[in-house]
């Protein structure tokens, strides 16, 4: 049974292995991970109840905007639902603070995550060109009203 819980900073070291195996050179780096929790942002993790399957955050601006910063599923954990889940975690936390619009940037080259965000009602608003560094890969931004 797969359980969210609130990510905490103990998590960082289970979650660099997840980063590294899913982004390569553009993964985040653990001060990344530090400073978005110290900043206290809303930050949650998917469990399995031994092991950390993924973990996702978002950035509340104001009552106007929300930004998703990351979802991650360990790759022999997805297929199962987690990142919805973790999706669901950031949507119901931005509608219970009235957050207006939630956003997010996809790869434009990841069509299972576009295909996910889209059965939320998120859709392309525009693109940002080499947003992914060292890729160069642009990315698409998309847009969900609350």
């Amino acid at each position: 049974m797969i359980t969210i819980e609130r990510f905490r900073w103990w998590h960082v070291a289970e979650a660099l292995p997840i980063e590294e195996d899913l982004f390569g050179a553009e993964k985040w780096s653990a001060g990344m991970f530090w400073n978005e929790l110290a900043q206290r942002h809303f930050y949650r993790i998917a469990t399995d109840g031994r092991t950390l399957c993924g973990y996702a955050g978002l950035l509340i601006v104001d009552h106007e905007e929300a930004w998703v910063q990351n979802i991650a599923v360990r790759r022999d954990q997805q297929r199962r639902g987690i990142g919805r889940l973790l999706l669901e975690a950031l949507l119901d936390e931005a509608t219970d603070r009235k957050v207006a619009k939630t956003l997010l940037e996809v790869a434009v080259d990841n069509a299972p995550a576009q295909h996910l965000y889209a059965t939320y009602d998120f859709e392309p608003v525009g693109v940002r060109r080499g947003y992914y560094q060292p890729s160069n890969t642009d990315a698409l931004v998309m847009m969900r009203n609350a």
